[in-house]
């Protein structure tokens, strides 16, 4: 297994292909919910994933403040169905959150999750800084972690 992270740039066209069509797996079919997922941010943000035998596991990015809101931010976390339950989520985490400490003026890091997994988020010392609300008629919540 490998951690790989590319900038927008960086990425190849068959890199790019899969981040989405596995977003567009996790996120609009198998939880039933048509939006934008190509949404005009990935040129901006670092993608970070975990490979194993040629295949993208696990994945995230990471959107910089100015494209964001007032922080850095971590987005579109997903592990493919079966490999779930393995422990990837978190060790993505760890490698998201490294990855951010890494960079000059971080004091914050924001996250816009579903709220079913807002105690997960909050195992790496997330905070609650809205209250739950539906967006695209999924429960979310907005943390924000101090660094």
């Amino acid at each position: 297994m490998k951690w790989i992270q590319k900038t927008f740039h960086e990425l190849t066209t068959q890199e790019l292909y899969k981040i989405l069509e596995l977003r567009t797996e996790v996120f609009v079919v198998e939880q039933n919910c048509p939006y934008k997922e190509v949404d005009g941010l990935d040129e901006e943000c670092v993608h970070i994933w975990l490979e194993e035998g040629g295949e993208m596991i696990a994945y995230c990015r990471i959107v910089p403040s100015q494209a964001s809101g007032e922080y850095d931010s971590i987005g579109r976390v997903l592990v493919v169905k079966q490999q779930r339950g393995k422990g990837y989520a978190r060790d993505l985490m760890h490698k998201a959150i490294e990855t951010l400490k890494q960079k000059d003026n971080i004091e914050r890091i924001s996250l816009h999750g579903q709220e079913y997994l807002r105690h997960f988020y909050g195992s790496f010392g997330f905070q609650e800084v809205t209250e739950v609300y539906l967006e695209d008629n999924i429960p979310h919540v907005d943390m924000v972690m101090k660094v």
